[in-house]
């Protein structure tokens, strides 16, 4: 563990990782307040863990860990528990409405919907909201375009994601790094890597799949 002064520089310095990563998991369900409140966590936890030894930066260490304690709210409780009951009520109201438009052409109204299924507009409601994704709206209410936000990739996604992908890579044998280096860093064929590393073209295919399996595993934890 690094010394306590130490250790409270990285965590001082390093807020800004925090409300990066943060803004990534915007507009999911959970308040950015939690978001941040977890991501300071991952953030001590990186401080009281980090090893300059190693030779990496601890933001390159650091922006794994606070992503992982932010990804944990989801895993544990996600930002809206949905019941059996009312999952399965949902996907026959889906069949429902395929149905109705099929015969009629239009869309059921709820209380058609309760009807067909024999259960009350009040489940029926519930049901369509609580498995609804929801939406960013760009507009407040009365606003008469209704318009809602365009997902867009942001400048703090990309760096969460360069420096996540960076300690991975540092995590993976001198060889495949060298071959992801070559192929993705430095744009080699894969023949041309194989020459490089006394391959095969086959050989580093295979391998070059597995190890873009590995990693996409690893970012998805």
């Amino acid at each position: 563990m690094p010394a306590l002064t130490e250790r409270n520089r990285l965590i001082t310095e390093n807020t800004g990782l925090v409300h990066a990563c943060a803004r990534r998991f915007t507009a999911r369900g959970v308040e950015y307040e939690e978001l941040y409140s977890c991501g300071c966590v991952g953030l001590v936890k990186a401080a009281d863990n980090f090893d300059p030894s190693l030779g990496f930066r601890f933001s390159t260490y650091a922006v794994p860990v606070i992503m992982g304690e932010m990804k944990r709210i989801f895993r544990d409780c996600g930002s809206v528990k949905v019941s059996r009951n009312i999952r399965e009520l949902s996907l026959r109201i889906s069949r429902a409405v395929q149905q109705y438009q099929q015969t009629e052409g239009e869309e059921p109204t709820v209380s058609q919907l309760a009807r067909m299924l024999q259960v009350s507009p009040e489940q029926v409601t519930e049901a369509l909201s609580a498995t609804r994704l929801p939406l960013s709206l760009s507009e407040g209410p009365g606003e008469e375009s209704g318009g809602f936000d365009v997902p867009v990739e942001s400048e703090e996604r990309a760096i969460t994601e360069r420096l996540a992908l960076r300690q991975m890579m540092e995590l993976l044998s001198s060889s495949d790094r060298e071959l992801i280096i070559l192929r993705y860093y430095k744009g080699k064929t894969q023949q041309q890597t194989a020459s490089a590393l006394g391959m095969t073209q086959v050989q580093v295919s295979r391998r070059e799949k597995k190890i873009l399996s590995h990693l996409r595993e690893k970012m998805r934890e």
